[in-house]
């Protein structure tokens, strides 16, 4: 399809669909692809790469320098970066072209993108569920075709919970692998950047151009560090020529709980029959620390954020939203009062509190201590090796696994009503089954797979299965993401 007939059909999509709120604003219109259109059609005119003239979104916590970066918060209404995040610079030095930034949970802080200073994001699927958050509106723009991907971050579940919600594909890199400069921060030990599209082939292209090294971003993995792995992956996996590689995959015990959606439980159970029958083997691990590891991430994440998002008044960044004074004196306090929706109010409560100093040794650490077994956990049950760590703590692989594949939700895309009438804790449920590999720092995509629609809602065709693997080793659950939707779906997404 040509630039400019791509163009006219993401435009005509985002007029159809503007009710859905994904976007919260347009970087681009059709002048640009249509000079590029007409040059493309030149002999001498080659693609730079695979998202040459491709039409990209952006999350607006994503820094672009066309567009105000407001993260969904009233406190940002006016910000405009004076800088693109690194990300945003690649993908344009690549010859994608950015077509707007995406709606969102205000800060990133949500699982259903309802708590946005521009509006709630709907569903495409029907008005009344959810679109998943905080990527909702990255989420949205991919499953409706307003762009052909989106970038969106990931700190709990955030990319991988609205795809699962939204019938797309939604990757988390490895912590590290992708800059980080330029992301307005919720929780630095947990942001990633992530991808939303309509095919793990898709993912796999945007991640080429964006992962790499950043000197910039003090959490960027080193070159060196980069070439270890490629090694080791090499090591592990030599060739193709042995013909296609049979994966020894891991169920987590753990994951099958109760509150797990009978719908759900019979779609992971038959992918996985289809997977043994293809040769991979199939093996049940433990991962005991998965009890305790939402609890934990709901410790660490808002403790971080309550001191990320202390420069957020009105002097140092924020929109000021009084001169006067309170009875207290305190400059700030109506700015951030009048700024700052509940949810974020909440979080930075809870954050605050458990960094206090009677409460940091019961709650803080303690969660510290979680995610180091979190981490352990999978360290014991994956095959390869964690790069990062002592080879003492890793598992035998001989008896190890190559991936993981568990569910990505608990449940089928929720009403909005119960979410409304549902308690704050209720909430963060949902992020049950993605905030483990978040906590270790490990890739993990969540991949649409039909559901037997006699058994659910006729408007639901689809749910996510999560694909986890070892750190750094993206390429692999990317190889076998493609695998999955190649031969084991009956729709072509």
């Amino acid at each position: 399809m040509s630039l400019r007939r791509q163009a006219n059909g993401t435009l005509a999509n985002q007029r159809s669909h503007a009710c859905l709120n994904a976007f919260v604003g347009h970087t681009k219109n059709c002048k640009e692809l249509d000079a590029r259109g007409q040059h493309r059609t030149q002999p001498e005119g080659p693609t730079k790469s695979a998202v040459d003239g491709r039409l990209i979104a952006v999350k607006d916590n994503i820094c672009t320098k066309e567009e105000p970066t407001t993260c969904s918060s009233a406190i940002l209404r006016s910000y405009q970066s004076p800088y693109a995040a690194t990300v945003v610079s690649k993908l344009e030095a690549a010859g994608a072209l950015i077509n707007g930034k995406t709606n969102l949970d205000e800060f990133g802080m949500g699982s259903h993108s309802i708590h946005s200073d521009h509006g709630r994001v709907k569903s495409h699927l029907r008005d009344d569920l959810s679109a998943g958050g905080s990527s909702g509106g990255s989420a949205i723009a991919v499953a409706t075709q307003q762009c052909w991907a989106a970038l969106g971050t990931d700190t709990g579940g955030s990319v991988r919970l609205p795809a699962a919600y939204t019938g797309t594909v939604g990757f988390k890199p490895s912590y590290g692998m992708v800059s980080r400069r330029g992301i307005v921060a919720y929780a630095n030990s947990l942001d990633t950047v992530g991808i939303l599209a309509r095919s793990s082939k898709i993912v796999q292209e945007v991640f080429d151009v964006i992962q790499g090294y950043d000197p910039h971003d003090p959490t960027s993995i080193s070159n060196t560090m980069r070439s270890t792995i490629d090694k080791q992956r090499l090591e592990d996996h030599p060739s193709m020529e042995a013909g296609p590689r049979r994966y020894r995959i891991g169920i987590p015990r753990e994951y099958n709980i109760k509150e797990l959606d009978p719908v759900i439980r019979q779609t992971w159970l038959k992918t996985l029959i289809r997977l043994q029958d293809d040769k991979h083997e199939i093996q049940v691990v433990s991962l005991p620390t998965t009890q305790a590891a939402l609890s934990a991430y709901y410790i660490i994440a808002p403790a971080e954020a309550s001191s990320n998002l202390a420069r957020y008044d009105g002097v140092r960044f924020g929109s000021k939203f009084s001169d006067r004074q309170t009875t207290d004196d305190v400059l700030y306090a109506v700015t951030r009062g009048n700024g700052l929706g509940k949810e974020v109010g909440r979080r930075i409560l809870m954050g605050s509190y458990s960094l206090s100093a009677a409460a940091m040794d019961n709650y803080f650490i303690k969660a510290q201590k979680v995610r180091r077994l979190v981490q352990q956990d999978f360290n014991r049950v994956f095959a390869r090796h964690h790069p990062l760590l002592e080879i003492e703590e890793q598992c035998d692989d001989s008896t190890g696994v190559d991936v993981i594949i568990s569910p990505t939700v608990p449940s089928l895309p929720p009403a909005l009503r119960s979410i409304t009438n549902n308690s704050s804790v209720d909430a963060y449920s949902d992020d049950v089954f993605t905030v483990p590999a978040s906590l270790a720092g490990l890739p993990a995509i969540s991949l649409p797979v039909p559901i037997d629609l006699n058994d659910g809602d006729p408007d639901l065709e689809t749910t996510g299965l999560q694909i986890i693997g070892q750190y750094g080793d993206d390429h692999s659950i990317l190889e076998l993401a493609r695998k999955v939707q190649d031969h084991y779906t009956t729709r072509t997404y």
